[in-house]
């Protein structure tokens, strides 16, 4: 066989293409002619296709992602790299704020209350969209919001959580058109914030299904860290835990590179082998941006500070005066009033919840910055 002749090294143009066609057609027919043979050998000996097929794993940014050490055990990889343990797993389940939720102390038929409600001054398509998340969530329920002050977010996440609300969902839009869904968990927290986009409604499905009023089933795929599964727990608390298999309804939240995808199907049997899917929609994907810890903050700019109080060579020991025997018994009998009235109220008629008062300053339990992909590989979900 003639050795190759670099192209690189021929100068003039046209030759130089010539040389390069026929050293790229030479190239594919000779692995043409390597696949036939090893077809030809594997229908032979169907084991070796097999075991090649096991081996032929492609690297992708999924696969080869860089480790997190959040990450959990899964049942693929039960061990793992994991170091995170079961126990301190379901210790922190235990003790999130969906735990109620998953511990069935409410009825698990009726589906959680939700809150829909947009930015101030939304347009005709946030309004389109709101509607079909109420289609999605079985207990959903949408109320324009007011202009005005005394409507900020976390004054409504109060009024909602005082009211039996289990979710606030503010679609807020830019230019016209929703680009962001702030996920308030009633009534204390936590708050999501994610970016939306690809929303197709749908009316703009060809060939979609009509949903019904069945309870849907919920496939989450893909969280794999701490965070993902937290995220996860907060959109399953969205749905009722018992779903209604006679819809044959599912939606499913699909995580790939930290983008979740919505989609709602429709499944039929059409064999004891096979089923079909029709999308009942709608469609949009997700990225998170923020959690935060409690309610949405509400802050008031045009109030005027504390007064500054300076004090020097006094302490609050010394500047409080000594207590009194007097004083220790007219306390004491103050609390045991108190403690008489709280049993006088606890024994009528249950009184209706107040009210959660939104705090004054947010902390952020995880957020996104540019610089903490340090990599393609970087997920967090």
């Amino acid at each position: 066989m003639a050795p190759l002749i670099q192209p690189s090294l021929i100068k003039n143009k046209v030759k130089r293409q010539e040389v390069a066609n026929k050293q790229k057609k030479a190239k594919g027919q000779q692995k043409l002619q390597q696949r036939l043979v090893r077809a030809k050998q594997e229908a032979n000996d169907p084991a070796a296709k097999k075991k090649r097929v096991a081996e032929n794993v492609p690297k992708t940014l999924d696969n080869t992602r860089e480790h997190d050490p959040s990450m959990l055990p899964t049942s693929k990889q039960p061990t793992g790299s994991s170091t995170v343990r079961i126990e301190e797993l379901n210790a922190d389940l235990a003790s999130d704020p969906f735990a109620p939720y998953f511990n069935f102390t409410d009825d698990p038929h009726l589906p959680p209350k939700v809150l829909v409600t947009t930015s101030p001054k939304a347009s005709r398509a946030t309004y389109d969209f709101c509607d079909e998340l109420v289609g999605v969530f079985p207990g959903a329920e949408y109320i324009r919001r007011k202009k005005g002050k005394g409507f900020e977010v976390g004054r409504i996440a109060g009024w909602a959580g005082g009211r039996g609300y289990k979710h606030l969902l503010v679609v807020n839009e830019d230019m016209k058109k929703p680009n962001a869904i702030t996920f308030i968990h009633l009534p204390n927290g936590p708050t999501a914030y994610f970016k939306l986009s690809s929303v197709e409604l749908t009316k703009q499905l060809f060939g979609h299904a009509r949903a019904t009023a069945h309870n849907p089933e919920l496939v989450l795929n893909n969280f794999a860290t701490s965070l993902g599964h937290a995220v996860g727990r907060m959109f399953q608390t969205l749905f009722p835990p018992l779903p209604e298999f006679q819809g044959r309804q599912v939606v499913t939240l699909h995580n790939q590179r930290d983008f979740l995808f919505f989609r709602r199907h429709r499944y039929a049997f059409r064999s004891p082998e096979k089923v079909a899917l029709q999308e009942i929609g709608p469609r949009f994907t997700l990225k998170l941006r923020w959690v935060k810890k409690g309610l949405p903050e509400v802050r008031n700019f045009g109030a005027s500070p504390d007064a500054l109080e300076i004090t020097t060579g006094i302490t609050e020991e010394e500047s409080a005066p000594p207590p009194t025997e007097e004083t220790a018994e007219r306390d004491g009998n103050a609390d045991a009033d108190e403690e008489d009235n709280e049993m006088d109220e606890g024994a009528g008629e249950p009184q209706p919840p107040a009210n959660t008062n939104p705090p004054k300053d947010g902390e952020y339990l995880w957020r996104w910055k540019p610089e903490l992909e340090t990599s393609r590989r970087t997920f967090f979900l």
